[in-house]
């Protein structure tokens, strides 16, 4: 996809980007706590960027797509595309073909695709122009993994998937790799000795 979602919570504008990381460093171990916090925010955003960026493969170079703005759409396609309304007319014809061919598969999809289709869109939408770059970067580095390491990607985002609502807000709001969020204070400076009271015997 392509200024727009695409695969697969992400922060808004004045938040650091704690997903900006090489994934191959997002997995320490198979706790869900690390996947939480380090490997699902990097997921996410990446999985979210997997449809932007394979929106545009080399031969759309050579096309030109119409166009439609998004009052052009169909009902039925707007029903579908609904969270990419505001970004819509910000897309190139080649990222809009292809939503648009999502939408038209949309309702041959089974319920668990289309929540994932929805998701995915939400997620994008949500991303400043900051962390849409991030991710998209993200997912290239995503695919040059070797084949463990995908699967092992693969692994704990399925794990994260089967967790309860709940228990995914949960873990989303800790801070990374737990460290604590509050500002560190600097030590505290030693104390020079004053000089002696007049009429002190010197030292």
């Amino acid at each position: 996809m392509a200024d727009v979602p695409g695969h697969p919570r992400v922060r808004r504008a004045g938040r650091t980007n704690s997903f900006v990381r090489p994934p191959d460093r997002c997995l320490p171990g198979p706790g869900i706590p690390e996947l939480a916090q380090d490997v699902v925010r990097t997921l996410i955003v990446a999985f979210a960027a997997a449809l932007v960026v394979a929106a545009t493969p080399v031969a759309y170079a050579q096309i030109t797509f119409k166009s439609p703005s998004w009052g052009e759409l169909s009902p039925q396609e707007k029903q579908v595309l609904a969270p990419l309304a505001s970004d819509w007319d910000k897309l190139d014809g080649a990222r809009k073909q292809k939503w648009r061919g999502v939408a038209q598969r949309y309702p041959t999809m089974q319920v668990d695709e289309q929540q994932r289709i929805q998701q995915q869109m939400r997620t994008w939408s949500q991303l400043t122009p900051e962390q849409r770059a991030v991710a998209r970067q993200q997912y290239k580095t995503l695919k040059s993994l070797p084949p463990e390491k995908k699967e092992e990607v693969r692994q704990k985002w399925e794990e994260y998937q089967n967790l309860p609502p709940e228990r995914k807000r949960e873990l989303a709001a800790k801070p990374a790799n737990g460290r604590s969020t509050a500002p560190m204070r600097a030590p505290p400076q030693p104390v020079q000795p004053g000089p002696p009271p007049a009429g002190a015997p010197a030292r």
